[in-house]
């Protein structure tokens, strides 16, 4: 039978392997769905891995779905790094869309398109924000940060559905619970004439560029992830342990604000009980995939696109229900937990002996 042998070293080959893998055993999980749910397993494969990149305006809608997905991962990514268990990206993606959508709202006719980076900032420090809590929870009183910064998530949703409901209730929406739609001045610039995807798809590009600088070219970066690793190394270095909790959560927090406001501003155009779909979480598993680097981060965002899109695809032309898009980020997430165990223990055929 087979067993789990313990290895003298980690595998590296397994370790860059383990995510293609868990890709392929999950594309098998989903034929055996589609099978199970009385669907074409192959026309339903064609839904999640050829309809989102079979055209360039497929490419640019791809584009529209992994530019929040490569932001918030790559904010998580520096939190795990550190050691410090962000959850709460969502919470901090919904503040930053309210901060930018509030500034939005303040445009008038007169306003001059500079008032897009006013948006995009107010989306920063709104995710920031909604993280210091974690952090300071954490810091003052030692708060679990998981949970602190899960039930912040909550608190973010119920705040928005005031807002939208009540103050910032558009007067002349008949009575939907919705902002007032931007004006043009504040939309996000689109890259292409009659296309959606805008500049957040550059702006993602270059912060992956900026934290593989940060994680693997700096002091600071080398300090975050010495701090995660080995804490008693890095107190022993003097490396402040609390630096790099506020450092850690005000990075993730931003990047989850910054992909609000880019997604209130641009996509979406106003504020609705809505603008949560579930990024902040499925970032988790973008991270994860993509083994906490910039770059592993974005192929992993494109496939989380992929499954996102695909979904979509799935329920308007197979009739399938949308939680079909969760399916299929959770068998990745579990596929990726199962493969990872191999690159710390081998497969080993046993005999078994049979009793005397």
């Amino acid at each position: 039978m087979l067993k789990l042998e313990l290895r003298a070293q980690p595998s590296k080959w397994m370790a860059l392997g383990s995510p293609l893998l868990a890709l392929a055993l999950t594309v098998l999980l989903g034929l055996g769905l589609f099978v199970l749910l009385g669907k074409d397993p192959m026309r339903g494969l064609q839904m999640f891995f050829w309809e989102p990149i079979k055209s360039a305006y497929a490419w640019s809608e791809l584009g529209i779905k992994a530019t929040p997905l490569i932001l918030i991962a790559l904010g998580l990514a520096v939190c795990f790094r550190s050691n410090v268990w962000n959850i709460g990206a969502e919470g901090q993606f919904i503040v930053g869309a309210l901060a930018g959508g509030w500034v939005a709202m303040q445009a008038t006719p007169d306003t001059g398109r500079g008032i897009v980076v006013l948006i995009l900032l107010a989306g920063v420090a709104g995710g920031a924000a909604w993280a210091a809590l974690t952090a300071l929870l954490r810091d003052r009183f030692n708060a679990n940060e998981i949970l602190v910064s899960l039930m912040l998530v909550y608190v973010a949703d119920l705040l928005l559905s005031w807002l939208v409901y009540g103050p910032w209730k558009d007067p002349n929406g008949y009575n939907f619970p919705q902002s007032i739609s931007f004006l043009a001045v504040t939309k996000i610039p689109r890259l292409f004439e009659g296309w959606r995807v805008n500049i957040g798809v550059l702006i993602a590009l270059a912060a992956v560029a900026g934290f593989w600088l940060l994680l693997f070219r700096t002091y600071a970066g080398y300090a975050l992830q010495v701090g995660g690793l080995a804490p008693a190394a890095a107190r022993y270095a003097g490396f402040s342990s609390r630096r790099a909790l506020w450092t850690a959560l005000l990075l993730s927090g931003g990047m989850a604000g910054l992909a609000g406001a880019l997604e209130a501003a641009g996509p979406l155009g106003q504020l609705t009980p809505y603008v949560p779909a579930g990024y902040g979480f499925a970032a988790i598993i973008v991270a994860f995939v993509g083994r906490l680097h910039p770059v592993g981060i974005v192929f992993s965002g494109i496939l989380m696109s992929m499954f996102y899109i695909g979904g979509e695809l799935a329920q308007s032309r197979l009739g399938l229900p949308k939680s079909i898009t969760g399916v299929f980020q959770g068998l990745l997430l579990f596929a990726l937990l199962a493969c990872d165990t191999l690159i710390h223990y081998r497969l080993r055929w046993a005999a078994v002996r049979k009793a005397a």
